[in-house]
């Protein structure tokens, strides 16, 4: 006695597929392995003669169909080479590859908090290790001359919760400029 089962990719948000039935741009079928990828001394070298444009921006949620698409778009739109994300609310770390631009994540085991950093295609090739710290912090090292690039995207605690955990706080920020060399 046998049962067919038909399995259909869905977003864990709301049960959404795209229009080729594939899932939308939630996240869990997207998630590798926190990892560089390629070999650092395969990464290219960011010339820093060149202007790179680097904008911020609390999106307030990723975890909504469509809203990682408008990132993109908005990033293209305007010229960005590096875009930090804060509220991204994706749970776990991983990075994906977006047509010609790399993202990298880290979040929680909620859908709450979360940051990444989007790269354009040319800084991506210079991206040589990244590494979730936090669900509010996530540092990338890019291959540059003459010196590498530390890029550290931070959501930062709200006033109220900072007054309650500053030393905490203080010390993790610390931590991770002093392992970058900054």
């Amino acid at each position: 006695m046998s049962q067919n089962h038909t399995e259909t990719l869905v977003n864990k948000v709301k049960g959404v597929c795209d229009s080729n039935s594939n899932p939308s741009f939630g996240r869990d079928s997207h998630v590798q392995q926190v990892a560089p990828s390629r070999h650092p001394a395969s990464a290219r070298k960011i010339k820093t003669d060149k202007t790179s444009k680097i904008a911020t921006w609390n999106v307030r949620t990723l975890h909504q169909k469509g809203k990682l698409e408008n990132v993109v778009k908005d990033m293209a739109r305007m010229k960005l080479n590096i875009q930090g994300l804060a509220e991204v609310r994706w749970t776990g770390a991983g990075s994906m590859k977006l047509g010609s631009k790399t993202l990298i994540y880290s979040g929680g085991y909620t859908h709450e908090r979360g940051v990444g950093i989007l790269f354009d295609f040319t800084t991506a090739k210079s991206l040589g290790s990244w590494c979730p710290i936090s669900d509010r912090l996530v540092v990338a090292k890019l291959v540059a001359k003459p010196l590498n690039l530390g890029i550290i995207q931070v959501y930062a605690l709200t006033y109220i919760r900072l007054t309650e955990n500053r030393y905490e706080w203080r010390n993790m920020i610390a931590n991770v400029c002093s392992r970058q060399g900054t």
